[in-house]
């Protein structure tokens, strides 16, 4: 019997991947066309056809079973490129270009705070600790953020010790409340040995209508932020405007 994997070399074609069912087929209708066959001649050509057609379900059903497979594996797949496209990978937040158009977004509909955020003297922590405390240290000022944020904004990781959080459709005075718990989560909970100072931030924050453009957002947040930098650090400024 050939094998349905063979390939037919006197054509040179492609493999017939159903050559045995339709040999089968063949002989049973060869058979239905004579009309003297006798009964153990038809129950032959019967049983072969029901041999082939239940050989050929049993392939159907593992071939999308595989298929099935294969494509809830590209969808996972695709799932976690999207999503490494667009965090941090050390602490899970958003990353820049995703803080970007996440904030140009709803700035489009909506009012929104924003706070930026930068890590004191944080290459003296990398110089004095290296870079693993370092990464821990960020680790545990994104906890401090997750914890008082919760699901009122998006925050993002945009450099090295630099981080973002959009509050859509905040006032100022719950901007200022939440800057301000946030920089005291920071400054009097986070301990990451072997770290013996105390780690603080500094936060700049803008407060920004409808229409306004990322880089109108940030530069204003970024400005105050400077402002705290300058004025002994570990404080909450605002944007003038």
């Amino acid at each position: 019997m050939r094998s349905t994997s063979s390939r037919d070399v006197s054509s040179g074609g492609a493999p017939d991947l159903f050559q045995n069912e339709s040999t089968a087929l063949a002989k049973a209708r060869a058979m239905h066309s004579i009309i003297d066959a006798d009964a153990a001649e038809y129950r032959q050509s019967l049983g072969e056809l029901i041999e082939h057609f239940q050989r050929l379900m049993r392939e159907t059903r593992r071939l999308i079973g595989r298929s099935d497979r294969a494509e809830r594996e590209m969808q996972v797949l695709a799932q976690q490129l999207a999503y490494r496209a667009s965090h941090d990978a050390l602490t899970g937040v958003l990353n820049r270009s995703a803080v970007i158009e996440r904030t140009t977004k709803v700035l489009r509909t909506s009012s929104a705070v924003m706070i930026i955020l930068d890590i004191d003297e944080f290459k003296r922590i990398n110089d004095d600790y290296g870079h693993p405390t370092g990464d821990a240290v960020i680790s545990g000022v994104v906890d401090c953020l997750r914890g008082i944020v919760g699901e009122q904004g998006f925050i993002g990781r945009v450099g090295g010790e630099e981080f973002t959080v959009l509050l859509p459709g905040h006032e100022p005075a719950s901007g200022a409340i939440l800057a301000e718990r946030m920089r005291e989560a920071i400054s009097d909970s986070l301990v990451v040995p072997p770290v013996e100072r105390r780690i603080t931030a500094s936060f700049g924050v803008s407060i920004n209508a409808v229409g306004t453009c990322f880089d109108t957002a940030y530069g204003l947040a970024d400005a105050a932020l400077y402002r705290a930098k300058r004025s002994g650090r570990n404080r909450v400024e605002f944007a003038d405007r």
